[in-house]
């Protein structure tokens, strides 16, 4: 009679960059019952959700879950958020009220919107955290424009990480081309970038901040730095305590983690994020990745990638009674465009400006794809890049 083995009961929680490549790297191992919970059915790739926002296909940026997984079937995929973790019984429990036993957990929770408090922001900003965002971003642009017969006095993008970089960089060509569909007089089109530290991209190296600067400011984006917003209403935005008039404020800056962390008594850093051991655990058993995690490049999907992997290949060691690996951080390689077909690379003491650099960009894109999906629909998913998405029915015929 053939032995039977109990496999390790493995709860991944988060269906985000590093949730999803910790279950498809210990999906490879037949030794573990894998569940992964995530709180959104499909899988949002951040860097190309600005392209949604003017004008793409959602397809670049929103990937079904059940799709990614439709060939792994050792992972359970279930739909809900957790609400409590009982550490001492291994059990999470959902805001549905369902119970998850694990022998292992893995913590991927990603970041939340943060406003910091700022009058109005959470009412009369827009956002492009999701595909629903970009998507009320876009019928917006579209219905302010043909409802005033002309833009807005100003489209203010406040936040100067990538994701305000990339947005501010198409957005006044996604505009001028809006007005020229429905048949509007061109106007010149004011984009403004807000950033309250001293330099764009504070996080990556200085080089990077100042090429995307100057290709920002040849796009005639007005860029603001040491400027903190103070509140926003229907009509304006207050910078510095300086109105500027606008409709269309989009809010990118502001993300903290998220708040089960504190909720349920974990120790933090002082920035706010789970402080972990050599080996990404929490505490015994707990391993927390990614965005959640204060490791050094924490914040970047680079770095949630490579924590997922990493977590895998560990537990699978732990299973074969194979002592751990340390965890040593990973430089990413930052990769930012700012403006249609222009991007800014630094790969170690490699540099690339420009075309070249966003040749890079959509390398890494496809790169990106691939670790989810099989070639065949990483590369349909990669060529609708190229594809138009419009919600407005006018602009959809052409």
């Amino acid at each position: 009679m053939a032995a039977v083995y109990k496999k390790h009961k493995a709860l991944i929680v988060g269906g985000g960059f590093g949730g999803i490549k910790t279950a498809l790297e210990l999906a490879k191992d037949r030794g573990f019952e894998i569940t992964l919970i995530s709180d959104e059915p499909d899988f949002r790739y951040y860097p190309s959700l600005y392209h949604t926002a003017t004008g793409g296909s959602s397809a670049v940026s929103d990937i079904p879950l059940s799709e990614i997984f439709a060939d792994v079937p050792a992972v359970e995929i279930v739909q809900a958020t957790i609400k409590s973790i009982d550490k001492k019984e291994k059990s999470v429990v959902t805001t549905a009220g369902q119970k998850y036993e694990y022998d292992v957990i893995v913590l991927a929770l990603g970041m939340v919107t943060n406003f910091f408090g700022i009058p109005g922001l959470d009412k009369f900003a827009y956002g492009i955290k999701s595909v629903e965002d970009a998507e009320k971003l876009k019928k917006h642009l579209h219905k302010h424009i043909v409802k005033n017969k002309h833009p807005d006095l100003n489209y203010v993008v406040v936040g100067g990480g990538p994701t305000g970089v990339e947005l501010a960089g198409v957005l006044g060509d996604y505009v001028d081309l809006i007005c020229k569909r429905h048949g509007i007089e061109k106007r010149s089109v004011h984009v403004d970038l807000v950033e309250a530290a001293d330099r764009l991209l504070p996080r990556s190296p200085k080089r990077i901040s100042k090429k995307v600067y100057k290709q920002l400011r040849r796009k005639g984006v007005k860029i603001y730095l040491n400027s903190a917003v103070k509140s926003q209403n229907q009509e304006e935005l207050l910078v510095n305590d300086k109105p500027v008039r606008s409709h269309t404020v989009i809010w990118t800056a502001g993300m903290a983690n998220n708040p089960f962390f504190t909720e349920q008594g974990f120790q933090l850093a002082p920035n706010h994020k789970v402080r972990v051991d050599q080996f990404l655990q929490a505490e015994p058993g707990i391993y927390v990745i990614g965005d959640n995690a204060d490791t050094a490049y924490s914040g970047m999907a680079q770095t949630a990638l490579y924590d997922g992997g990493y977590i895998a290949k560990n537990l699978i060691r732990l299973a074969d009674n194979e002592p751990p690996l340390p965890y040593v951080a990973k430089k990413p390689v930052y990769v930012i465009p700012a403006g249609p077909h222009w991007a800014a690379v630094e790969w170690g003491r490699l540099r690339f400006y420009g075309r070249l650099g966003w040749a890079i960009r959509r390398a890494a894109d496809f790169v990106a794809y691939r670790d989810y999906e099989p070639w065949f629909r990483a590369t349909k998913r990669w060529v609708a890049e190229y594809k138009e998405e419009e919600l407005c029915p006018h602009c959809d015929k052409d």
